[in-house]
């Protein structure tokens, strides 16, 4: 009878044929897998096409209680400057000088006393302070910067992390790809923005997968906001199911195989 040799071993052609089945199916098994949905950014969107209903990226925000305020005053009174950059129980940074906005929305300035200043954009302030130091200062010029505006990235990205806004705003997408982008086993039709307003929470669901997503008003981040990115438990709990059958697959592909070749050597 002629024989079949398997890494050594020499076997019948009965065993090897078993053996020849057992490695067969434990390739199919592995490699046929059923591929998991594509998931990936504005599935929706069409190939050159034009968006129209965009949300509005100049949007402004108004100063509220609690604000950090940086003010940076320059004028070509250069020694006055200095009082008003860097007075008595003032912290500076960056050269600009930093305001809490009180309980009652104010903020004080030397010689200019009590200022509204929640309410107002930064701007508005800027034009506000800039009008009053008219009389002190020759040719002032103010800028106003948020300094405590943040929104938290946490779940399914690369880097989980608190994102300063140094600029006005921040768009949802651009928080995102700031934290790494998102993990492969995260969902991008089910991101959630949690807002503060007053003493109430608000969630919010948003698509990535939809371009409409450029049109939501949530589409740019408020300061304060949490985003949220949902891991994809379906796709976790079938990567899981499927290494653990491969682990159990492979397991018993081996005892079965190290049995034939057993009642191989038992049956010559």
């Amino acid at each position: 009878m002629k024989r079949v040799y398997f890494y050594g071993f020499s076997l019948k052609p009965a065993g090897s044929f078993w053996v020849a089945m057992i490695v067969f199916s434990t390739v199919y098994l592995l490699t046929s897998c059923a591929p998991s949905k594509s998931s990936y950014y504005f599935k929706t969107l069409k190939k050159d096409t034009t968006l129209t209903g965009m949300v509005n990226k100049d949007l402004e925000s108004k100063i509220v209680k609690g604000d950090n305020l940086g003010i940076n005053i320059t004028s070509l009174s250069k020694e006055e400057d200095i009082l008003f950059n860097a007075g008595p129980g003032i912290t500076t940074t960056g050269g600009a000088a930093i305001f809490a906005v009180d309980q009652d929305g104010n903020i004080t300035l030397h010689k200019l006393g009590v200022i509204k200043a929640a309410g107002n954009t930064r701007k508005e302030l800027a034009a506000i302070i800039q009008k009053d130091l008219m009389p002190y200062l020759k040719d002032p010029v103010v800028t106003v910067q948020y300094l405590n505006h943040k929104v938290t990235v946490m779940g399914e990205v690369e880097r989980p992390q608190v994102i300063n806004m140094a600029d006005e705003q921040i768009s949802v997408i651009d928080a995102i790809v700031t934290s790494g982008d998102v993990k492969q086993n995260a969902r991008r039709d089910n991101i959630l923005i949690i807002r503060e307003e007053g003493n109430q929470k608000k969630v919010k669901i948003l698509n990535l997968e939809d371009h409409s997503i450029f049109s939501s008003p949530w589409y740019y981040l408020q300061p304060n906001d949490i985003v949220y990115v949902v891991p994809d438990e379906a796709k976790r709990q079938r990567e899981e199911r499927r290494a653990r059958f491969q682990s159990n697959f492979a397991i018993a592909s081996a005892s079965i195989s190290l049995l034939v070749i057993l009642l191989d050597r038992i049956l010559r």
